[in-house]
Formats: structure tokens, sequence, C-alpha cells
């Protein structure tokens, strides 16, 4: 039985398919996850010792999407490196011993104005007044004025429709 190019061509196919199959089934166990996801985690002093991976890794990331920074703004680290490249548990940065002070005043707020103990449940964050800025507004923009690199205007600034006079 003689097989066209389109036999040829159908039982390379099938060849390939089938190594490819074998060769999944040998290969290891997919790759390690981060040492730095899971507990236990180093040089945590205000954040709980046991928070979890996902845990740290989302509080993290809306701090900086909190202050419009990147993870090297208070990790020993370079933008645009891999964080496994990074030292997290380092002091080095006196930013990061400031987001420390910050982070235990906004727990503090919250637990004696607003009687706030799970912060998944937090009144007032770092957002309240970074608005996406590496550094706390202090004061209302001026009209007109643009706001800082990557800050939102706070909610309040722009009144709902409904108290919108008619343009």
């Amino acid at each position: 039985m003689r097989l066209g190019i389109s036999g040829i061509a159908l039982t390379a196919a099938a060849a390939v398919f089938g190594a490819s199959v074998a060769l999944a089934q040998t290969a290891g166990p997919p790759p390690a996850t981060p040492a730095f996801a899971n507990p236990p985690h180093k040089n945590l002093k205000i954040l709980p010792q046991d928070i979890s991976g996902p845990q740290l890794l989302g509080t993290m990331k809306f701090f900086a999407q909190s202050l419009g920074v990147h993870c090297s703004f208070c990790h020993v680290g370079t933008a645009g490196q891999p964080p496994s490249s990074a030292d997290f548990a380092s002091d080095a940065k006196p930013e990061k011993r400031t987001a420390r002070k910050m982070i235990a005043m906004v727990q503090q707020i919250n637990a004696q104005n607003f009687g706030v103990t799970d912060m998944s449940k937090a009144r007032v964050t770092c957002f309240t007044c970074h608005r996406g800025s590496p550094h706390p507004l202090t004061a209302p923009l001026a009209a007109g004025s643009a706001a800082p690199a990557g800050a939102s205007p706070p909610a309040a600034a722009v009144p709902p429709k409904s108290e919108r006079g008619a343009a």
C-alpha cells in the first residue's frame, strides 16, 4: 500500500502527537511556587506571621496600587526584574520602615475610631490619603489643577449626576 503526501503527513502528525503525550506523562512536577509566597515569611513585623501567600501578595499589590509604585519602592530589588531577585526581608530601604509605621497608624485609626479589627473591613486604607501617589495628598486639589501622576481624585470631588445642575 502506497501512501500519498496527505497519508505521510497524517502519519507524521500522529507520531508527533503520540511522542508529545508520552513526554508529558514523564515530565517532572510543575515548578514550585516562589518561596516568598508561602509561610513562614521572613521579617514580618506588622502583618501576621501566619498570613497566607495569596493574602500577603494581595496585600502588597493593594499597597503598590494605593501608592502608584512597584515592589522596588519599598523592597531591595530592581524594577523590571523577577521578584525572585528581590530581597523582600531586608530593612535597608527607609520606605519600608515608613510603610510599617503607616500600616500601624491605619490599623490604629480603624480600631480606635471605627471599631474595626478585621482589616478586610477597614474604613481607612493607604488609598484614603495617597490616592495613587507615593506621598500622601495633604490638601484638596485646586480647581483645574492636575492630579499627581497616577492619582485619582477623591470620589467626593465629582458630585452624583442627581446633584449636578443642567448644563
